[in-house]
């Protein structure tokens, strides 16, 4: 680290990466050196940022840590490049095209005793922290189940990898994150209809470490967005809705039902319902505020590597039950 500003690069200048260069060229204490990309246009750079080739000329420079954007595929060479040169490393989601790869490069930056992070932007969306926060304090009460429906029209930004593995990460990711529980299996159905080599709509029923069931439903083949979660407990149901951060809570009824055809049921009944007020930063800015902070050695809430690479191992597991039409099985954490 050099002076008071830590140095960072970026690689990748496309879609996501133009966000990163952004928030990390007004970052508080850091310096946007320079960005890594063969194909950007320099005029499209921050003032003051240089472009230049390669990772190697981005290395040259003396950066403290990188924020990798660049395609799926080339994460893993650059994140070990990354981990020999010493440099501190934020890796866009998913972690590596596959599991092992991902493995490689957890190895490689606990080895050096560098700080690794998967940029798992949901962790960071104030509706999701919010109802993390309301689950760890038992508002719910006992979790049963969790259904994410994340859709809408096909990017085509996104070349290498599938909806599984582009987009079901999220979902994922924060399943475990607000329930604190592994996956310890997965049963999915995928359809490719957008005739590209990879499949673009996945349905997908895991079971958690704790018995909670959760069901995501994803796609690119709906003319609509959306981005919601909902977790259902003894006590109701929160909805998180991550395109506008709203977090909401529904009630399960404590009032007794008076019509006696109706009494013989012993299901829920509506109660109150109850909108947060919550503090909405940019999830981006508050992911690289974290990631900021543990590279400066101090608490940094981060999606470290073995994160991300459990999330890779989940996501190639429900592909591989959508090719074979079974339930695939995960070997419980070490």
């Amino acid at each position: 680290m050099t002076g008071t500003q830590l140095r960072a690069g970026l690689i990748g200048l496309g879609a996501m990466g133009r966000n990163h260069a952004r928030v990390l060229h007004a970052l508080d204490g850091v310096d946007l050196v320079a960005v890594a990309d063969p194909v950007a246009d320099a005029a499209s750079l921050p003032s003051g940022v240089r472009l230049v080739q390669t990772v190697d000329q981005l290395l040259e420079l003396g950066i403290d840590y990188a924020v990798v954007a660049c395609p799926t595929v080339h994460h893993e060479p650059i994140g070990l490049a990354l981990a020999e040169a010493g440099v501190h490393a934020l890796i866009e989601k998913p972690l590596a095209h596959t599991a092992e790869a991902a493995a490689r490069l957890a190895d490689a930056f606990e080895a050096r005793g560098l700080v690794g992070a998967v940029g798992h932007i949901e962790r960071f969306n104030p509706a999701i922290a919010s109802l993390r926060e309301r689950l760890s304090a038992g508002e719910l009460g006992e979790i049963l189940q969790v259904v994410t429906r994340r859709q809408g029209p096909f990017p085509g930004r996104i070349a290498d990898v599938g909806v599984v593995k582009d987009l079901a990460t999220h979902d994922i990711d924060l399943t475990g994150f607000v329930t604190g529980q592994p996956y310890v299996s997965v049963s999915a159905r995928t359809v490719s209809r957008s005739g590209r080599p990879h499949e673009d709509m996945v349905s997908a029923v895991g079971v958690l470490g704790n018995g909670v069931i959760a069901n995501h439903s994803v796609n690119w083949l709906s003319p609509f967005k959306e981005r919601t979660t909902v977790v259902t407990g003894d006590r109701g149901c929160f909805i998180a809705d991550t395109l506008t951060a709203d977090l909401t809570f529904y009630a399960n009824g404590v009032e007794a039902n008076e019509w006696e055809a109706l009494s013989n049921f012993r299901g829920v009944s509506e109660g109150d319902m109850i909108r947060y007020a919550i503090r909405k930063r940019e999830p981006l800015l508050v992911e690289h505020e974290q990631f900021r902070n543990a590279v400066l050695g101090k608490s940094g809430d981060i999606v470290d590597l073995r994160m991300g690479a459990a999330t890779v191992e989940v996501s190639e597991s429900i592909l591989r039950s959508a090719a074979t039409g079974e339930t695939v099985s995960l070997a419980p954490s070490a």
